[in-house]
């Protein structure tokens, strides 16, 4: 049987504006086996993931489980885990590490200030800081959700890590599961679909020198889709890699058809206009019997309005 990923690669199935939206990412460490909805059927405390998902709703912060590549055990209690926060808006980047032995303490952060990208409070709670060594490899494994992320993503996030890269980990979902595997990179918060070990590699690279690699890439999860493809559609046409270089300003319409304004630091401005379509011929959009027609974010335009840049 043809598996969502495969169909989707077949069809040459767009990915650009397809990233999970968050302007903060918070990471726990869980380790031991993840249901569909992880947060509530792991080895967490389903009522602190529940507790969790109601915090931090409506906030831009999204949250999500981590692992180490490799075997799972059957480990109930860890003694100590790994949590991270990152903001992901242009200006405004951080990735801050912290460990604990109490996940309820995640219960203690002001949401609201983190998805602003305020980390005074995960600093505080948890006793937070800079995260100055490698960037996070996130890595879509989670089976229970959609088989191709088992199958696709876990070779992948165990490759990288027995081959050296450093800040690998497993994430419980990042949408889009037929573009397994699915990868997110912290801080800058850009997503990869189809990802292979030495394009990651490349992409991890990029992102030590502060530039980004498009070949590949879903979006900024900082971005609703329209802008998402609109900013890819302006790196691409401007020749701009530097990661917080633009920055989504407006975004005017709604669906089928936006009219996103994309600024450069140094005083220029492009005209996007985006248009929502539908992948067809319909495939499936997770593995299973259903077929749908998966909406796309197409470019239509891509306008300079402002041609000279400030000086400097």
């Amino acid at each position: 049987m043809s598996t969502c990923a495969t169909a989707s690669r077949d069809l040459d199935e767009p990915m650009s504006g397809t990233a999970a939206t968050a302007t903060t990412w918070l990471l726990l460490e869980q380790p031991g086996p993840w249901g569909a909805k992880a947060l509530t059927s792991s080895h967490l405390d389903p009522a602190l993931g529940r507790a969790l998902e109601r915090a931090t709703q409506g906030t831009g912060v999204r949250i999500a489980l981590i692992r180490h590549p490799g075997r799972h055990a059957d480990c109930r209690t860890p003694s100590v885990r790994r949590v991270y926060a990152a903001h992901t808006l242009p200006g405004n980047v951080w990735l801050h590490g912290a460990v604990t032995a109490d996940p309820e303490q995640l219960l203690g952060l002001d949401f609201a200030a983190l998805g602003r990208g305020d980390h005074h409070s995960f600093d505080a709670v948890l006793r937070g800081r800079p995260h100055t060594s490698d960037p996070l490899a996130l890595v879509c494994t989670n089976g229970k959700r959609d088989r191709c992320c088992a199958l696709l993503g876990r070779p992948l996030a165990t490759e990288l890590a027995t081959s050296g890269v450093e800040g690998v980990w497993e994430v419980t979902h990042l949408g889009g599961h037929r573009f397994s595997p699915t990868l997110l990179v912290l801080p800058y918060g850009y997503a990869y679909g189809r990802a292979e070990a030495h394009a990651v590699k490349d992409v991890l690279h990029a992102v030590q020198e502060g530039r980004v690699v498009v070949e590949g890439c879903r979006g900024r999860s900082a971005w609703e889709r329209p802008g998402q493809a609109a900013e890819l559609a302006v790196r691409t046409a401007a020749g701009e890699y530097a990661a917080d270089a633009l920055t989504v300003v407006r975004t005017d319409g709604a669906a089928p058809r936006w009219e996103v304004t994309v600024a450069h630091a140094d005083g220029r401005r492009w005209r996007v206009i985006v248009a929502q379509g539908a992948s067809l011929p319909p495939r499936p959009e997770s593995c299973g019997p259903v077929l749908g027609a998966p909406a796309r974010m197409d470019v239509v335009t891509v306008r300079e309005l402002t041609a000279t840049p400030l000086a400097s």
